[in-house]
């Protein structure tokens, strides 16, 4: 199984709104967005299910990977993606999904790089997933103390930079 894990891209700022699951992203978020998720069709990516949080800029960043990467489906709501949720609850949720599958994740920090170390087994691993940015880990141990493996991290100023060459 391939997991794609996708932190949201730049949203409104927290003080604009009085209710945090409300915040949209703003166009410069779609904008680098939308250039990892052009670099990442590119290297194969093509998830059969993209789970989302279901706050707005994480709802908006997975409908527009789904629309950009291809995927058949709409994105599922998913409690476990909602920020202060913890790893092994997200996990739960994926176990399901058949070993050769691609899978997509849309959702907030810090939950997404405590999954990521998670899933590579090492709970005390620090990421600095940025806004926007995508990373691959394939999986070679399903149990409750799953085991994978990173095969790469694309940031949005990486996925600029490739698209004007």
């Amino acid at each position: 199984m391939e997991i794609y894990i996708l932190r949201h891209g730049i949203a409104e700022a927290r003080g604009a709104w009085t209710n945090d699951a409300d915040r949209a992203l703003v166009p410069e978020g779609k904008k680098k967005l939308k250039a990892v998720l052009r670099v990442a069709k590119a290297a194969g990516v093509g998830p059969v299910q993209i789970l989302t949080s279901p706050y707005r800029r994480a709802l908006e960043t997975a409908e527009i990977a789904a629309e950009e990467l291809g995927c058949e489906g709409k994105p599922i709501r998913c409690d476990a993606l909602r920020p202060g949720s913890e790893p092994e609850e997200v996990w739960a949720e994926i176990r399901g999904f058949k070993p050769g599958e691609q899978i997509l994740l849309s959702g907030h920090e810090p939950l997404l790089s405590h999954l990521a170390a998670f899933l590579l087994g090492a709970p005390s691993l620090r990421i600095d997933l940025k806004k926007g940015s995508l990373l691959r880990i394939e999986m070679d141990r399903f149990g409750v103390q799953p085991r994978g493996v990173l095969r790469w991290y694309l940031t949005p100023k990486l996925a600029v930079a490739a698209c004007k060459t």
